[in-house]
């Protein structure tokens, strides 16, 4: 009967554990085709004069350089000044510059977007211009299979300017 006893008393002990088990499968794939963009920044006009020993000329036309005040469709331009040695026969030093700035375009002048790729074909010729033609799908695919417990069953690049993902997650989760 002792060994009766301790038998029940050992089976008592290891009682079965309940408990949940989740096990999950994800795949995704993501395609991703860019779009074209430009972006341009005129340049202004700019003019600049510096020096020593020198003065504004003589006469009525006499003046300091400087710039136009330009219009709605033109930049400033440059008007030229009249200058003279100071004192005659002491060193001096000149420098005069002038930078023709970009002319103010219409709204979408020079842009010509393709209708059925997307691409600009040309954009307005200013100063700094950055220009990404954007992606061409080509052979860009991706599926996702539910056989195998969820699969890529395909990934393919595309021409540039295009991404493929694809991303497999497994989850187990005891409770």
């Amino acid at each position: 009967m002792k060994r009766f006893a301790v038998l029940v008393g050992l089976l008592s002990l290891g009682t079965p554990a309940f408990c949940e088990v989740t096990h999950r499968i994800q795949a995704n794939v993501q395609l991703t085709v860019d779009g074209a963009s430009s972006v341009a920044s005129r340049i202004p006009s700019t003019y600049s004069v510096s020096g020593s020993n020198v003065v504004v000329g003589s006469g009525n036309n006499a003046s300091f350089g400087g710039l136009t005040a330009g219009s709605a469709t033109a930049s400033p331009t440059l008007t030229a000044g009249s200058y003279d040695i100071n004192v005659d026969g002491n060193s001096f030093a000149f420098s005069e510059s002038f930078l023709q700035g970009d002319p103010i375009a219409t709204l979408n002048a020079g842009s010509t977007v393709s209708t059925t790729t997307g691409n600009v074909a040309s954009i307005p010729a200013y100063g700094v211009t950055t220009t990404f033609s954007g992606g061409v799908k080509g052979s860009l695919a991706g599926g996702v299979s539910s056989l195998n417990g969820g699969t890529i069953s395909s990934l393919v690049a595309g021409n540039g300017g295009t991404t493929a993902i694809g991303q497999i997650t497994s989850e187990l989760s005891v409770r």
